[in-house]
């Protein structure tokens, strides 16, 4: 979008906040870069310049406006809506490939030889993958200069700064600003009174309208005992991540989710932030979903009704393939008994000082040695389930954040007991395929019939072509339709504890 001037130009001048994350405006004479909804009078059309990302701009030597801090507005959705190979290392970077196993780790993700990917950044996002990591490396130090009072040696080593010198003049460089000054300035913004050690309260930015209820009653009615829980009006989980491990709890309002993470190590900040983001689908575009979908008078009731779903996604791809398998043709009671059994099993402990979660999700690799007995369900399913635990374990099916979507799908149609059902189950909440479409799902076709859609299977599918690339997001409002749990926030504590 950034290439076309008018009209990003006619975003800055309506101060359009549906855009912010989609782009950036720089400004020539002052140096500064904003997001398109800044407060601050539109510079004149010759003296800007637009840039896809906050990157290309800091890379390009603009430094971040300090009024609206386009470094932390939403996500671009672009990169979780598309499958190709420069949106796959977008996502990657945001869950923090380039900083654990550098460019090269990050290339071998995606396929592709490190002078292959950076020449394909370049030309998309205007900044490759180094520039990318470091404009993400700056945001996390700020989140941790303003919310907590960490030292800023660990500051600048949580954040991945190899020296505090490259701290210092990255901070300065990006925010026009010395960490002590960014500190001092958020002393009146943050409450510090309420974070206990090893934590950080942050708010995360969302594009309205935000039907929330939809994608937290979801989450809190299929919460897995000891690993997740709804209390005091928030979805609280355990994180499994790379250093090690963490507690997120997020409370929803119309326009952002408070988010609190407790963690082992500082250092998986951006990780733990950027998988918060896509378990509620933060970064979607929802207008550009309601565009479509209101176009559809059977559909357009639903819409109406709670504008701005989100689709509950996961942290965890592997964890929610697994989850996947664990409840089919069973009930959404019935799966989380099934999953609260392997988690308290084989889940490694976690700390939780303010709640009642135990352990982690474990791991494909954790499950491997998986004693039958944990799971009482049929044969059938017990096949398809220690299927998918070696499959994921040995690398025959890849589910990560960078992901090849169709590639994944056909290695998952290729295990023993995965149809169609599970497989667009986890291409919609795992991987994020906006277009995923579980026809066979029956909340799917008993919204079908109360909105005198199509019964028929066929029938359906080709009525849904009209909601592509969304039939994600029509999935997630046919269910809004049903008297069912997931449609109910807040949930009742003691069913999700």
């Amino acid at each position: 979008m950034y290439k076309d001037f008018d009209r990003c130009y006619r975003a800055v001048q309506s101060k359009d906040a549906r855009f912010d994350g989609w782009f950036v405006t720089a400004v020539l004479t002052t140096g500064i870069y904003c997001r398109p909804s800044c407060p601050v009078r539109p510079p004149f059309a010759r003296n800007v310049r637009f840039y896809p990302t906050s990157a290309a701009a800091q890379h390009a030597g603009f430094r971040a406006c300090k009024r609206c801090r386009p470094d932390a507005s939403p996500g671009s959705p672009e990169w979780n809506v598309r499958g190709d190979v420069v949106a796959r290392a977008m996502r990657l970077i945001a869950d923090g490939t380039v900083d654990r196993e550098g460019v090269t780790g990050l290339a071998a993700h995606v396929g592709y030889t490190t002078r292959q990917l950076e020449r394909l950044l370049q030309s998309e996002v205007g900044a490759g993958p180094l520039a990318l990591a470091r404009a993400q490396r700056s945001q996390t130090a700020r989140v941790l200069i303003e919310t907590t009072d960490l030292p800023f040696g660990d500051v600048a080593f949580a954040a991945g700064f190899s020296s505090i010198r490259q701290f210092n003049d990255t901070i300065r460089a990006v925010c026009d600003n010395t960490p002590t000054g960014l500190r001092r300035k958020a002393a009146a913004r943050f409450d510090r009174s309420t974070v206990t050690a090893g934590s950080v309260s942050l708010r995360l930015p969302v594009r309205t309208p935000f039907a929330y209820e939809g994608v937290f009653g979801h989450l809190g009615a299929s919460a897995v005992p000891g690993c997740e829980e709804v209390r005091d009006g928030a979805f609280r989980r355990t994180l499994r991540l790379p250093r090690g491990n963490g507690v997120v709890s997020l409370t929803p309002a119309p326009d952002h989710v408070d988010c609190l993470l407790l963690l082992d190590d500082f250092r998986d900040l951006s990780t733990a932030i950027a998988r918060s983001r896509r378990l509620l689908d933060l970064d979607a575009d929802p207008q550009a979903v309601i565009d479509v979908l209101d176009s559809d008078p059977l559909l357009r009731a639903l819409v109406a009704k709670a504008p701005g779903q989100r689709i509950p996604r996961t942290v965890d791809e592997a964890e929610l393939a697994i989850r996947v398998v664990l409840g089919q043709q069973v009930s959404t009671k019935a799966a989380r008994t099934h999953a609260g059994r392997l988690v308290a099993a084989y889940g490694k402990p976690v700390a939780d000082p303010i709640g009642g979660l135990t352990h982690a999700f474990p791991s494909a690799e954790e499950l491997a040695d998986l004693d039958p007995t944990h799971f009482a369900g049929p044969a059938a399913r017990r096949r398809a389930l220690i299927s998918m635990i070696h499959a994921v374990a040995d690398g025959e099916v890849v589910l990560d954040a960078g992901c090849d979507w169709d590639r994944a799908r056909r290695q998952l149609l290729a295990l023993p007991g995965i149809g169609p059902w599970s497989a667009e189950i986890i291409a919609m909440r795992g991987f994020g395929d906006p277009d995923a479409f579980p026809v066979t799902d029956l909340g799917v076709r008993a919204a079908a019939e109360l909105v005198d859609l199509p019964r028929d299977l066929r029938a359906l599918t080709e009525h849904s072509a009209r909601w592509r690339p969304w039939r994600s997001y029509a999935t997630q409002y046919l269910w809004t339709a049903l008297d069912h749990d997931v449609n109910h926030w807040p949930v009742k504590e003691k069913e999700s504890a």
